[in-house]
């Protein structure tokens, strides 16, 4: 037996257990980093450090808390925060209770918090603020089996028996461990590979949100899974802003326990670009739409310097994309990833003039990213490889506990999710689908035994919905979803998300497409604009103080955009290219249903919301 098997066939039988051999081996070394406010106001966040013992204190008191308010094991208890420390402390303390996780994203609504709660029968709400608290004491009624809510920030809210702080919380568990120093010590210890961890709910991009179950032994598996991959390293400091809500940010916590390294932790989006120099990390996650942005915003920005620095950009660019594609071919070929030394000088160059900022404004030390969820554009990943930044692509999805494949370090390969992780089997089937099989494996759809058994066989193989394609030596591409592939009345099928993602390569402008083309005689698309882009591209063009619908509504933006269709459109075959478009008076967004938390996009929703401009590209046509 290899020491990959050993070291995955001997994980222990739950997280709580992992967390507890972590805070035994490195009690003193720092565990997590988080912003806090200055006391003064105003002025950049500091950065206070958790060590691993100084986490544990807190998971424990939790844990006790929990305990003392009657939480059994395997009963739910639901999270609904952002991605902050508190929501990793509370998680533990959950796991360390025996109890299992409900995890709700922050900006759903009151009927589907309510609809999670339920279906979930979570018995406490461990809720972020008054206004996650406000969702809960709007639908008190329909949730008879909620005894409790749990505050982490307690301004504005008046607590009562129903609501407390976590501080308090926390105070009730510190008090109960004082008599009962062995209560922790003997919830994990009783708790088996096979009880339920946590329960998350799908993004619902095709209807009803399923409930997810994960056992204790997913996670297990996930962190040593992880670990043995040698992706990651004790010396690494990793940046969390993912939705721990989302499967992709929560096995990130299962890997860093397992391998004892840093995490900084900060969910706020907006405040990525100023925290990255800041925390400086070594690593980090992303999604796809992330380095879009990143792309899209230095593109942005060359153009705006003027034609000289975009030419200049634009160059850079295809020399990044060159350099990358080029290395990669030679290190499969030959083992080294080596490059024409022409290239290489142009290569040097380039990184004097654009690529060593790009790295800067990563903080400087970034080694690598890992970008899973949805299909990074090639084009945008070669970009990004040639400036010194490593994008791995990765794949899984909930029902897998997030990781299935990931790309290799040096060897990895743009285009591509990567291989299997140890312990992971696949095969392709015969009409392309994935199908997976592992340790991390879901148990199935919580109250759902049909829906289950429609992925779900017997074997163990589960059906992902996704189309694939492997390489000789196992590398993974996925070409798109099974529901989403679009047949024209023509009989040609078409891979939306392919076209959606070259487009996002060419145009720095784009935010959201939806390319539509179903059972129609050719391809239209909705595309909405990045919203800071195109209003400082409106600035210098004579559209400057109007609004965002007003500058997209404008015939100079239209023509604009129409450039960038053309230049997609000459890269693709006749019956994928867009022969009409429409740009959106606003961008997509969660809190109109339009695109899930983990920024996927919800088709039916998008195309039913704007069927009538849809309608109106082909009116007049043969199918109108």
């Amino acid at each position: 037996m290899s020491d990959t098997q050993t070291l995955i066939e001997n994980r222990p039988p739950s997280v709580a257990t992992l967390f507890l051999e972590r805070v035994a081996a490195t009690p003193e070394a720092e565990a997590y980093r988080y912003p806090v406010a200055p006391a003064s106001g105003g002025g950049p966040d500091d950065w206070k450090s958790l060590s691993w013992a100084q986490a544990a204190e807190r998971v424990y008191a939790i844990a006790a808390g929990l305990i003392e308010l009657g939480v059994q094991p395997e009963q739910r208890v639901a999270l609904a925060a952002s991605t902050r420390v508190e929501w990793i402390l509370a998680d533990l303390g959950i796991l360390c209770a025996g109890a299992a996780t409900t995890t709700v994203y922050p900006q759903t609504n009151a009927d589907e918090s309510a609809f999670i709660l339920s279906d979930s029968d979570s018995r406490v709400l461990i809720a972020e603020d008054a206004a996650q608290l406000a969702k809960a004491m709007e639908k008190k009624a329909e949730l008879p089996d909620l005894t409790h809510v749990v505050v982490i920030d307690p301004a504005g809210v008046e607590t009562s028996d129903w609501v407390l702080t976590l501080t308090e919380l926390e105070a009730r568990g510190a008090a109960r461990l004082e008599k009962d120093p062995d209560l922790i010590k003997e919830r994990v210890g009783a708790i088996t590979s096979d009880q339920l961890a946590t329960l998350i709910y799908t993004s619902g991009t095709t209807g009803r949100p399923k409930g997810v179950r994960l056992p204790h032994d997913n996670w297990s598996y996930m962190a040593k899974a992880i670990a043995a991959t040698g992706l990651i390293s004790t010396e690494d400091v990793q940046y969390l802003w993912l939705p721990l809500a989302h499967v992709f940010g929560k096995v990130l916590t299962s890997g860093q326990i397992e391998v004892g390294h840093v995490t900084a932790v900060d969910g706020r989006v907006d405040k990525i670009i100023e925290n990255l120099p800041v925390v400086q990390p070594t690593y980090m996650a992303a999604v796809p739409r992330i380095f879009e942005k990143v792309y899209n915003g230095v593109a942005a920005k060359a153009k705006a310097g003027g034609g000289a620095k975009y030419k200049i950009f634009q160059w850079a660019a295809e020399v990044a994309r060159e350099y990358a594609k080029t290395a990669q071919d030679n290190f499969r070929r030959t083992g080294t990833a080596s490059v024409p030394f022409s290239l290489g000088a142009k290569h040097k160059v380039a990184d004097a003039l654009v690529f060593a900022k790009i790295r800067e404004a990563f903080g400087g030390n970034l080694r690598a990213c890992v970008s899973g969820s949805a299909a990074l554009a090639p084009e945008i990943g070669y970009f990004f490889a040639g400036a010194g930044i490593h994008i791995l692509e990765g794949y899984g999805l909930t029902e897998s506990s997030a990781a299935s494949f990931v790309n290799p370090g040096e060897a990895y390969r743009t285009g591509t999710v990567g291989k299997p992780l140890p312990g992971t089997e696949v095969r392709i089937a015969d009409d392309g689908e994935i199908l997976l099989r592992s340790p991390g494996i879901m148990e199935g759809y919580h109250g759902l035994p049909e829906k289950t058994a429609e992925v779900l066989e017997s074997d163990g193989w589960f059906h992902t919905g996704d189309i694939g394609e492997l390489s000789p030596d196992g590398y993974l591409r996925i070409t798109d979803r099974k529901k989403d592939l679009i047949k024209t009345s023509g009989g040609k099928y078409i891979a939306p998300a392919e076209v959606e993602g070259q487009f996002k390569a060419v145009c720095p402008y784009v935010s959201n497409i939806l390319v539509h083309g179903a059972d129609r005689n050719f391809c239209t698309a909705l595309i909405a604009l990045d919203e800071p882009s195109i209003l400082q591209w409106a600035s210098e063009n004579g559209l400057a103080g109007k609004s965002y619908a007003e500058v997209v509504a404008a015939p100079a933006t239209v023509a604009l955009i129409e450039g960038y269709v053309k230049e997609l459109n000459e890269g693709l075959q006749r019956w994928q290219t867009v022969k009409k478009f429409r740009l959106l008076p606003r961008d997509l967004d969660v809190e109109h249903g339009e695109i899930t938390p983990s920024l996927k996009l919800k088709r039916p929703v998008v195309e039913r919301e704007y069927k009538h401009l849809i309608d109106e590209m082909y009116a007049g046509t043969r199918e109108a």
